[in-house]
């Protein structure tokens, strides 16, 4: 059977170009390409000055333009309005296509959308877009051409305009949901470090992300760099309700103030210099998931503007276009700056930060964490292996002293990057002191026992001293940081002969 006889009783050139727009489907996914062509179409073969395809946001209960072709069409791409008026609100609502004649005479006319493009609209027909018993949107058809009012055949024509619509809206949202998932989900999968530790510093961080994980609450992260935000960030996700989503990573710092707006909200073609294609930006790969913003202390207060905007509005416009684009993010933020120092240098804004601190976690830097070394300094060792393809080694009890009781400026970071220096510079089976860069080493010589082999008693003295230190030798405080008795450390102090440094 050919094309034409699905359908019987239009006119050849209707036939066609029902048959040319099905064309149009089939041959793009694009959404805007297809409701384009679906658009000229429509305008032609019902002979009307102007068509527009209306889609239905129903998360901000609104309508907004998908396409528009006429005198006045580009400049409509993009805009919006409140999806309960006009006669394309009335439409939506009954489910039932409909024909006016002279738009002065209906008191439905929403004359907004006429008064914003100096377009005149006369007369209009509007039908629903419907999928599955959904009204998804309206297509209208303005101004007919020739003479009279549009009729009752023309309004059946338009139905079936309409229906195509429909189906071709909802495929080509299911295929742009489809690319933003794959996007994300690509993003998402990054390899990241798991939590590692069982201090008590760490179990407080743990204790805090499992009270916030399961509400939609934004987080901020505290800490100095290298601590594990992105880490803490994707724990947040893991056992949130949205652990599925995508969890989408961004590092404010790293880029300049243009890119990162791009970044952040995308960009459509032609947008600025080098913008050869529409891109989609952050937080639309994350709909539905997490957007971790890492080193937001750093960025400007332009941008700072147009993220509270997201914040507040839950909605934002490419750089470069016009459409609003509505977004259902949960924000994990993170900065290793002093936010109230920098809000009161007015170098970040005071109504940010409190949208921004709902939920503060400070995390540990590593050397307030001393007893998870151990484990981590392990972890790393294997990942280094694996990665380098290269035999797995044990770590000296004494070069395991001096990295347990190094103060590590570079946190969890540099540990990852000096373990895996040790495995590239290992001979043997073991890393040993001198496989340790020379910040970590220092005068520090290798402790012996009487039979002149390592042991471990240097490594445990090391943390013991190092917490008395930081405690100011408050015997009370330094068990607490060690996780050990009071009791328990005296009899350290007085096996390994520990006496207060002058």
């Amino acid at each position: 059977m050919s094309d034409n006889q699905g359908y019987r009783g239009l006119s050849p050139r209707a036939a066609s170009a029902l048959v040319d727009a099905s064309a149009a489907i089939n041959a793009s996914l694009d959404m805007d390409e297809v409701l384009q062509a679906i658009a000229h179409k429509a305008a032609a073969v019902l002979k009307s000055e102007a068509s527009s395809v209306l889609l239905l946001d129903r998360r901000r209960n609104r309508f907004v333009f998908r396409a528009a072709v006429g005198d006045r069409g580009p400049a409509l791409i993009g805009e919006e309005f409140e999806a309960d008026l006009g006669i394309a609100g009335s439409v939506a609502s009954s489910g039932k296509a409909e024909i006016v004649p002279d738009v002065q005479q209906s008191g439905e006319f929403f004359r907004g959308i006429d008064a914003k493009s100096s377009f005149q609209t006369r007369g209009l027909m509007a039908a629903p877009l419907i999928y599955k018993d959904e009204v998804i949107g309206v297509v209208e058809v303005l101004n007919k051409l020739s003479a009279g009012p549009y009729d009752e055949e023309d309004l059946t024509l338009l139905q079936i305009f309409a229906n195509l619509v429909a189906n071709a809206a909802h495929n080509a949202a299911q295929h742009e949901t489809v690319v933003k998932e794959n996007r994300g989900l690509r993003e998402s999968l990054r390899v990241q470090t798991p939590v590692i530790g069982n201090s008590t510093a760490l179990r407080q961080v743990n204790d805090m992300i499992n009270r916030v994980a399961g509400s939609n609450a934004t987080v901020l992260l505290l800490g100095e760099t290298g601590t594990g935000k992105e880490v803490a960030a994707r724990q947040i996700h893991a056992a949130s309700p949205r652990k599925d989503r995508p969890f989408i990573a961004i590092n404010c710092a790293a880029l300049p103030e243009t890119l990162l707006e791009s970044e952040l909200f995308g960009h459509e073609k032609g947008a600025f210099t080098g913008a050869h294609a529409e891109k989609m930006g952050r937080f639309e790969m994350a709909d539905g998931g997490a957007l971790f913003l890492d080193e937001i202390g750093d960025i400007s207060m332009s941008t700072q503007v147009k993220l509270l905007r997201v914040l507040q509005e839950k909605e934002f416009v490419r750089v470069g276009g016009t459409r609003t684009i509505s977004t259902d993010v949960r924000i994990i933020a993170a900065t290793n700056r002093d936010l109230r120092a920098a809000m009161e240098k007015g170098t970040f804004r005071e109504d940010l930060y409190y949208r921004l601190n709902v939920f503060p976690i400070q995390l540990p830097p590593l050397r307030g964490r001393r007893e998870d070394i151990p484990l981590l300094v392990e972890h790393f060792i294997g990942v280094a292996a694996a990665t380098l393809d290269n035999p797995e080694p044990t770590v000296s009890n004494d070069a395991m002293a001096l990295l347990a009781s190094y103060d590590w400026p570079g946190n969890i970071r540099e540990l990852q990057n000096v373990m895996e220096r040790a495995v590239l510079l290992t001979d043997g089976e073991t890393v040993a002191v001198d496989q340790l860069p020379r910040e970590i080493v220092g005068d520090a010589l290798p402790t012996k026992d009487a039979d002149g082999e390592s042991s471990l008693w240097g490594y445990e003295k090391a943390m013991i001293v190092k917490a008395l230190r930081e405690s100011d030798w408050n015997q009370s405080k330094a068990a607490r940081a060690l996780g050990i008795s009071r009791d328990n450390l005296r009899y350290r102090i007085k096996k390994y002969k520990i006496v207060k440094e002058q």
